[in-house]
């Protein structure tokens, strides 16, 4: 199920002059000194708004107070024209104080791009006329504010059934202005934010998809026709090659399912084989997690559809790189599987063989993301990889430890602080956490090489024992991340900024920033 798209472009009229529905401009919000005479909370007009205030003859910042802004981030003011420019609308949107001698940070823009085009919901075409800067932090700028815009104007096709008349269509068309609309750098940045916000929105259309929907042969088939016309080169593992192939941590997670599991190999081949790094990127595909035997409680279980975020978020970040082109080889693996409780379930005390060989001692069948990444990494590792970027929805651990929208990262300690950087780039915030030898020491089995969990059911460092089982599947050759994305990969509150309910499609813009990073710097 495909949601409504929107189409982004540039212009470089002035924007008191543009055609369009709805014009939207930024402010900040300024403090003003005691016995100033001013306000106490005065109104700043952010850059690229000049000519709309012109039009009102100055009195903009003021009206707009009048209707109780206050410029704070993401807060959103309409503003009938009433003939002062073209648009019928000024949308003012905030984005908080003004930065001391600098444009507002990426990320501000970013979210107040999403919030304005989603409360412009239902106006066909809307102006961007937000703050960009014209000097070398100009690109980032503006891939902010188009990925914001694109990200924000997202909203799942949804299943119902009769028209909901106060349901508004999404903002169809959005141009942004900038200095000069023909500038190559600018266009390509454009290119670049549809590219990379079409995958997104494309992992947030599969982590939305009811599970009945997209159960493990189903989401494999809507991937794989995905990254084939893409151009991507495709291979899907059956329950049949899985058993031939030794992954006995998908097959034992998949066996208690009527859907068997399936395993997705995407690969990127650049011309010339690009500059001879090779990537490889793992999801977590759980297309609804029960628990199995070990049964979760049904409170919010209904959310579980989202235990394949990590596997959307590999997939679609496939997509974006088949459409960029870097110099440097990609394979995606999406392990897929439903973990459902039935008479064929694997069970705690089970010895499951892996696909690297070790033996695992089940202790908790809810443990299952880690059963079916470490075959996917494992492969991965036997295939060739320099660097390995895993992402799943892994633990609670996760969201006790950092909350809902910074996700924990471990690994090579280089690598994590890569991702570290990359998360700040692209406004998906991640923390490097520790892998410490007391945890490797608490999941010794007494039958196999490692117990799945805590060997005495002890969930402290939760998180951290789901890096530290994970790192027995990747070869000491192997540079490896694990990107736990519990909290981040699905937002149940209300709207904010550019993410909607449902599926965030993070870490999509993490994961291609690295593949970049990766292709221009070895």
């Amino acid at each position: 199920m495909t949601s409504p798209r929107t189409t982004l472009s540039l212009v470089d009229t002035d924007p008191a002059e543009l055609a369009v529905d709805a014009i939207v401009i930024g402010v900040h919000s300024q403090t003003t000194e005691p016995g100033s005479g001013a306000p106490a909370h005065a109104l700043l007009l952010a850059s690229g708004g000049e000519s709309i205030a012109a039009a009102f003859d100055g009195k903009l910042t003021e009206t707009l107070a009048l209707l109780g802004a206050t410029g704070g981030p993401g807060e959103v003011i309409k503003l009938a024209t009433l003939g002062t420019v073209s648009a019928p609308l000024v949308v003012a949107v905030g984005l908080g104080p003004e930065p001391a001698g600098a444009a507002p940070a990426p990320e501000s823009l970013r979210r107040a791009a999403g919030a304005a085009v989603r409360a412009l919901a239902g106006a066909p075409r809307v102006a961007l006329a937000l703050p960009l800067p014209d000097d070398a932090d100009a690109p980032a700028a503006l891939r902010a504010v188009a990925e914001g815009a694109l990200l924000g104007g997202y909203r799942f096709a949804g299943y119902k059934t009769k028209p909901q008349p106060a349901r508004r269509e999404p903002v169809a068309e959005v141009l942004v202005a900038v200095p000069d609309a023909a500038d190559s750098t600018a266009q390509a940045e454009i290119a670049r934010a549809q590219a990379v916000a079409g995958a997104v929105r494309t992992s947030r259309d599969w982590v939305n998809t009811a599970p009945n929907e997209l159960r493990p042969p189903a989401f494999a088939d809507a991937v794989s026709a995905a990254a084939r016309e893409a151009g991507l080169e495709v291979e899907v593992l059956d329950e049949a090659a899985l058993k031939a192939g030794g992954y006995g941590g998908i097959l034992a997670v998949g066996q208690g399912s009527e859907a068997p599991p399936r395993l997705v190999k995407l690969t990127w081949t650049p011309e010339g084989g690009g500059n001879g790094k090779r990537v490889a990127l793992v999801g977590k595909g759980i297309t609804f997690d029960t628990g199995g035997i070990s049964i979760k409680p049904a409170q919010g279980m209904w959310e579980m559809k989202s235990d394949m975020a990590g596997a959307a978020a590999v997939g679609a970040a496939m997509l974006a790189v088949a459409a960029l082109k870097p110099s440097v080889t990609v394979t995606g693996y999406l392990p897929m599987a439903e973990n459902m409780p039935s008479g064929t379930s694997y069970r705690p005390g089970d010895v499951i063989s892996m696909f690297n060989g070790k033996k695992v001692e089940v202790l908790n069948t809810d443990a299952e993301g880690r059963m079916v990444l470490a075959d996917a990494m494992a492969r991965a590792c036997a295939d060739g990889a320099d660097y390995l970027f895993e992402t799943s929805t892994l633990t609670g651990g996760q969201v006790i430890a950092l909350g809902k929208r910074i996700a924990g990262v471990m690994g090579t300690p280089k690598l994590c602080e890569r991702v570290r950087v990359a998360g700040d780039a692209t406004g998906e915030p991640a923390w490097p956490m520790p892998l410490p030898d007391d945890v490797r020491k608490g999941m010794e089995s007494d039958v196999a090489d490692i117990s799945q969990v805590n060997a005495g059911m002890d969930r402290a460092g939760h998180m951290l024992q789901g890096g530290v089982f994970l790192r027995e599947f990747v070869t000491d050759d192997v540079a490896w991340a694990h990107i736990d994305i519990a909290g981040p990969g699905y937002h149940s509150g209300e709207a904010t900024g550019y993410w909607t309910k449902g599926g965030t499609g993070v870490p999509v813009r993490t994961l291609v920033h690295l593949v970049e990073d990766v292709a221009t710097n070895g």
